[in-house]
C-alpha cells in the first residue's frame, strides 16, 4: 500500500465507489478530469456545463478535479480529490476547495485509496470516514437542511403513551434532552448519557429522536443493541412513541428495508455494516455503547458519520476510556448522567436490601487469572450438591418469608425471582433441587432459561405474564438487557468480580411496581459479593467509591478490568475454554468436534427449502428464520448463535453467517482482514490530527506483520530509519505515544488472536 501511485489509488477508488451504490462509467453520475475554470474575473467565463460567474480578480487557473459526483438533476454534489498513497489525501484540502466553489458542489471528498476525508466545507473541517456518500444520502443532507427547524421550537412532552398508559416525562429526562439539544445545535457529533438500569434510557432515547426527526435534523435512524431482548423492547418501545414513522428489526438474512428507524443487533450490524455507506444514516443510538467500541465491535458503530448517541448503565469509573475519546466527553465524564443514588430518593428505583445469615462461599482462592477461568472447573472447585441444596433451601425459606413485607401487592408467593448460576449444568442443578421443594407444580417452580431451551423466548414471556414459573435460573442469558418489573429475589449463586456486571445484575429487581406494591427487593448473595465491592443498601456502590477484598477493609480506588469488553463469564469462554457446554446437563463438547458436527450436518441437509433459500443468497422472513433456529437448537446437538460463536471463537458471527461457512459460500475473515477492519474502526473512533492518523496508519502495517506493536520496534529498522520514534514524540508526546500504542494493542491487535 506505501507505494501505490495515483493511478494506483484511483483503481481503489473506482471499487470503493462501486460499492456505496456509484457507476464510475456512468458519466452521468460519476465525472472524472472535470475540467474547471477557476476565474475570478469580471467578464462571465464558461464552467464545464456552459454556465458563467462573477469573479473579483483579473486571472484565470484552469484545473481539473480528479472526480465529480453529480445528483439526479445534474448537479454537482461532491469533488473527489485522488492522492498516491504516500501522501495524506487531508492536504489535498485546498486544491480542492476552489473547484468544490466553482462548481457549487456542497461536499468534497479527500482520499488516497486508503484514508477517506469527508469535507462539508460551508460548515465544519475535514473527517475520517469509513466509505463515501452514496448519490442519496448527499441529496438527502441537503434536503433535510433545507427544511431543518431549531431544535428549541419543538416542544419537549410532559407526558407520552407507553404500553397504552400515559407516562410522565421525568425532571431528569427533560434535563438530558435539553443537554441533547445543546449540543446539536453547537454542532457536537457525539454524546454519552449514563442512566442506571431501569430509570428509562429507551424511553429517553425515543422521545429525544421523534423530536430530532420533527425538526428535520434526521430522517434515518440506527439502533444498535447486543441482545435479543433488547431489540424487542426497543422496538416495542418506538413502535410505541414514534408509531407515525416506519421501522423494524433487521434480522440476519433479511432484506435490508428502506425504513426510517432501523433497530438490530450489534452482531447482525458487523456482518453486513458493508452495505451501508458512511453517510446512510443520521443517526446511530448503542445501547451499553461502552461494550461497543472495541475490536470487530466497533466496526457498527464508525462505519456511520452520523450523529452518534451513546446509552450507558455502566458508571464513569468503569467506562473504558475509548468510550469517552468516540464521545468526545472532556475529563473522561459523560455528557450527561443521573446517579442511581438520586433514583432511589426519587422514587424511580426500587431499593434492596441483602439476605443476612445465609451461607456464604469463600470464592477468593480461585481470583488467580480469574479473567480467563474455566467455569466448569470453578463450579467443581466451589459447589457440590450439598451446598447447591443448601443455597436453595436457604433461599426458598427466606423468599416466602419475606415476600409480603416487599410487596403487599403480590398475591402469590414468593413473587418473582432470578438465579444466577455458574455453568448450564449448574443452573439445572439449582432448578431440579428448587422443584424438589415444591413438587406440586410437578417441575414447573422453576425453570432454566438458557440458549439452549427450545424456545426461550417463550419461555421467558411466560416468566413475564405468568404466574409459573416463578423462578427463573439462568447462565449470562438474564444478566442484562431482561426487564421484569416483579422481581422481588435476585439470588447470586456466582462469584462476580466485574463492577460492571455486578450493577447490572444488581439492576434487574431495581424497576419500580405500583401494581403490586414493591418497597424492596432482596438480594441473596452467596459468594460475597457485594462486600467485595463493599454494597449495602446504606451505601450504594455505583461505581463512585471503592472496594475492598476483606470484609471491614480500607477502601481502595478500583482499577477497571484489563479486559475492555466486558460481557460476563460467557465471553472469557470464547478464547479461554477449549469446549462448548451444550443441553440442559451442560455437557462438554471440544470446540473442534462441535464444529464439524455443524459442517456435517449443514451439508447434509442441503435439500431443506430454508437452507436452499440460504444457499441461493435469497433473503430469509422472520418466520423462516425463527423455524430454522427452532430445527437446529434440537436436544441432539443444540446447535444455536450462542454456540457456535463460542465454537467458531467469533462474537459477531450470525446463525446465516455459520450455516454459510458450513456450506463453503462464506470464507470467516482473516486475521489480516479482521485486524485492517478493526484498525479503520478504530482510527474513525478516535479525535485525530492528519499527521497523526497518518503515523499510526504506517505503526498498524508494522503490527500486522508482527501480531502487535512494540514501542521498541521504533527504535529498529525499518522504523528507525524513518525517525519512528522521534516522529510518535513530536506528535503525541512522550507518555502519549505509549498511551496510543496501549490502546492501538488492546482495540486492534489484542482483540484478534490467532
Amino acid at each position: 500500500m506505501n507505494h501505490l501511485t495515483e493511478t494506483d489509488a484511483r483503481i481503489l477508488i473506482d471499487d470503493l465507489l462501486r460499492q456505496v451504490g456509484w457507476d464510475p462509467r456512468d458519466k452521468s453520475e460519476v465525472g472524472t478530469e472535470v475540467p474547471v475554470h477557476l476565474t475570478a474575473g469580471k467578464e462571465p467565463a464558461p464552467d464545464y456545463a456552459g454556465r458563467s460567474s462573477f469573479g473579483e480578480a483579473s486571472y484565470h487557473i484552469a484545473g481539473r478535479a480528479d472526480y465529480v459526483l453529480y445528483g439526479h438533476t445534474g448537479r454537482p454534489l461532491a469533488v473527489i480529490e485522488a492522492k498516491k498513497n504516500a501522501i495524506n489525501p487531508y492536504v489535498a484540502k485546498q486544491q480542492a476547495l476552489p473547484y468544490a466553489q466553482r462548481l457549487d458542489a456542497p461536499f468534497i471528498f479527500l482520499t488516497n485509496g486508503e484514508l477517506i476525508y469527508f469535507w462539508d466545507h460551508q460548515n465544519d473541517d475535514a473527517r475520517i470516514v469509513d466509505s463515501f456518500y452514496s448519490r442519496r444520502d448527499m441529496e438527502r443532507l441537503i434536503e433535510m437542511r433545507q427544511s431543518r427547524k431549531p431544535l428549541a421550537t419543538i416542544d419537549i412532552p410532559d407526558y407520552y403513551i407507553r404500553q397504552g398508559e400515559t407516562r410522565q416525562v421525568r425532571d431528569y429526562q427533560q434535563e438530558a434532552m435539553r443537554a441533547l439539544d445543546h449540543a446539536v445545535e453547537l454542532g457536537k457529533k457525539r454524546f454519552l448519557i449514563e442512566l442506571p438500569t431501569g430509570t428509562g434510557k429507551t424511553d429517553l432515547i425515543t422521545l429525544y429522536l421523534k423530536r430530532l426527526m420533527k425538526a428535520g435534523w434526521a430522517e434515518r435512524v440506527l439502533f444498535l443493541v447486543d441482545r435479543e431482548q433488547l431489540a424487542k423492547q426497543a422496538l416495542e418501545a418506538i413502535q410505541d412513541v414514534m408509531g407515525e414513522y416506519s421501522s423494524y428489526w433487521l434480522r440476519p438474512g433479511m432484506v435490508r428495508q428502506e425504513k426510517q428507524i432501523t433497530v438490530t443487533l450489534l452482531q447482525t450490524m458487523i456482518g453486513c455494516h458493508e452495505e451501508y455507506s458512511s453517510g446512510y444514516f443520521d443517526v446511530v443510538v448503542a445501547d451499553e455503547c461502552h461494550r461497543s467500541i472495541y475490536g470487530a465491535w466497533q466496526t457498527s458503530l464508525t462505519r456511520f458519520d452520523a450523529l452518534h448517541i451513546g446509552l450507558t448503565a455502566t458508571p464513569a469509573n468503569y467506562i473504558e476510556r475509548n468510550t469517552f475519546d468516540f464521545y468526545q466527553c472532556k475529563d473522561n465524564q459523560p455528557d450527561f448522567a443521573y446517579r442511581i443514588q438520586d433514583a432511589f430518593e426519587g422514587g424511580y428505583l426500587t431499593p434492596y436490601r441483602f439476605a443476612t445469615g445465609i451461607t456464604e462461599i469463600i470464592a477468593e482462592g480461585a481470583d488467580l487469572n480469574y479473567e480467563h477461568y474455566d467455569p466448569a472447573q470453578f463450579e467443581r472447585t466451589w459447589t457440590n450438591e450439598k451446598t447447591n441444596r443448601l443455597m436453595m433451601e436457604e433461599f426458598d425459606r427466606l423468599a416466602w418469608e419475606n415476600y409480603k413485607e416487599l410487596a403487599p401487592g403480590q398475591k402469590d408467593g414468593p413473587g418473582k425471582s432470578v438465579v444466577f448460576a455458574i455453568t448450564k449444568h449448574h443452573a439445572a442443578r439449582l432448578a431440579h433441587y428448587l422443584n424438589q421443594l415444591h413438587p406440586e407444580h410437578k417441575g414447573r417452580y422453576a425453570e432454566v432459561i438458557t440458549s439452549d431451551v427450545a424456545d426461550a423466548d417463550a419461555l421467558i414471556r411466560r416468566f413475564k405474564k405468568e404466574t409459573y414459573p416463578m423462578v427463573a435460573v439462568s447462565v449470562g442469558m438474564l444478566d442484562t438487557g431482561f426487564d421484569c418489573r416483579e422481581i422481588l429475589h435476585l439470588v447470586m449463586c456466582r462469584r462476580v468480580r466485574s463492577p460492571i456486571l455486578y450493577q447490572q445484575m444488581r439492576g434487574r429487581g431495581t424497576r419500580t411496581a405500583p401494581h403490586i406494591k414493591k418497597q424492596k427487593f432482596v438480594i441473596y448473595d452467596f459468594f460475597k459479593n457485594h462486600e467485595y465491592f463493599n454494597d449495602s443498601d446504606t451505601d450504594v456502590f455505583s461505581g463512585a467509591g471503592g472496594y475492598s477484598h476483606a470484609p471491614g477493609g480500607p477502601k481502595a480506588g478500583p482499577r477497571p478490568s484489563d479486559n475492555l469488553i466486558d460481557l460476563g463469564l460467557e465471553d472469557e469462554w470464547l478464547e479461554a475454554v477449549n469446549y462448548v457446554e451444550v443441553g440442559p446437563d451442560g455437557e462438554r463438547i471440544d470446540k473442534k468436534e462441535y464444529v464439524t458436527h455443524w459442517e456435517q450436518t449443514i451439508k447434509g441437509h442441503t435439500d431443506d427449502p430454508i437452507l436452499q433459500k440460504v444457499r441461493n443468497d435469497e433473503a430469509l422472513t422472520d418466520e423462516e428464520e425463527d423455524q430454522l433456529a427452532r430445527r437446529l437448537n434440537t436436544p441432539k446437538h443444540f446447535f444455536n448463535e450462542e454456540n457456535l460463536r463460542r465454537a467458531y471463537r467469533n462474537p459477531g458471527g450470525t446463525l446465516i453467517d455459520f450455516i454459510r461457512a458450513a456450506l463453503g459460500l462464506l470464507k470467516l475473515k482473516s486475521k489480516d482482514e479482521q485486524l485492517e477492519e478493526n484498525f479503520r474502526a478504530w482510527l474513525v473512533a478516535r479525535s485525530l490530527t492528519p499527521e497523526q492518523a497518518e503515523y499510526l496508519s504506517l505503526l498498524k502495517n508494522r503490527g500486522i506483520a508482527t501480531g502487535k506493536v512494540a514501542l521498541e520496534d521504533l527504535f529498529s529498522p525499518p522504523l528507525s530509519i524513518l525517525n519512528a520514534a522521534g516522529i510518535g514524540v513530536e506528535l503525541f508526546g512522550e507518555q502519549g505515544l505509549r498511551t496510543i500504542v496501549d490502546d492501538m494493542n488492546n482495540a486492534v491487535f489484542k482483540a484478534v488472536k490467532g
